[in-house]
């Protein structure tokens, strides 16, 4: 990471909010080069110091680039540049609570289950981990305008998010705490259709026969496996979909 200054370009508007001058500045040293992915950024109490700025505005600068994915923030470490995001349409990681809110709906979440767990043989294989490994467990249910639209079922590695269980995750989803705090490299995707059990049926409040879509994530970052997910969606209201665009370059 760079240690030079941070300094506001001569010709900044004054009019521009204090937050958006300070978010186009740490965008501008991204973009530039002077700060790689991965790299550690000036911490909050330094940018208040270094920028003349408040507390709140470059926390509101540095929360809405972590939004953008921009930035991640790791408890206890500091905030770094995220690594190039690999996914794309339809294999991108993304939070459900923001596109829901970005249709101009209202998301709410019920934890179903939040616990430590010793890995089955299945699990422990996919997680990357000795049979009988501790790991974090949950299982979310996900609304939209209070109808059901996702069954997460979620495994976490203990050792790479140790506060996972500590969290209030019908606050903030479990991805989007998962993308805030630990920065990934890569990731593997599966999606596929099957017969719902019971339990899938009662709690996506499923039709008859009514097959789920399922999307089996595997998440990594440089020391392992961060979580494996299954997300479980109703075929009747939800539909994969995305945008690929070719790289001529």
């Amino acid at each position: 990471m760079t240690s030079n200054a941070l300094n506001f370009s001569p010709d900044a508007d004054p009019s521009e909010p204090l937050y958006k001058q300070i978010k186009r500045l740490i965008v501008s040293r991204i973009d530039s080069g002077q700060w790689k992915p991965g790299d550690k950024i000036p911490t909050e109490h330094r940018l208040v110091k270094e920028l003349n700025a408040s507390r709140m505005t470059v926390n509101r600068a540095l929360r809405e680039l972590t939004q953008e994915n921009i930035l991640v923030r790791r408890q206890g470490s500091g905030t770094f540049v995220s690594p190039a995001r690999l996914e794309t349409g339809l294999l991108e990681i993304r939070n459900i609570a923001e596109d829901i809110v970005n249709r101009g709906n209202e998301h709410s979440c019920k934890v179903l289950v939040l616990e430590e767990v010793s890995l089955q043989e299945e699990m422990a294989t996919l997680m990357g981990c000795p049979v009988s490994s501790e790991s974090y467990h949950s299982v979310c249910l996900h609304l939209e305008n209070g109808t059901p639209v996702q069954l997460e079922d979620r495994y976490v590695n203990k050792t790479l998010v140790p506060d996972f269980l500590n969290q209030d995750f019908s606050r903030e989803t479990t991805g989007g705490y998962l993308l805030s705090n630990i920065a990934y490299t890569h990731a593997e995707h599966k999606i596929s259709a099957a017969i719902a059990t019971k339990n899938q049926r009662s709690r996506l409040e499923l039709s008859e026969h009514e097959p789920v879509l399922v999307l089996q994530r595997r998440t990594y970052c440089s020391m392992g496996v961060i979580t494996v997910v299954n997300l479980y969606h109703p075929s009747s209201r939800f539909e994969f979909a995305g945008t690929f665009i070719p790289d001529r370059n």
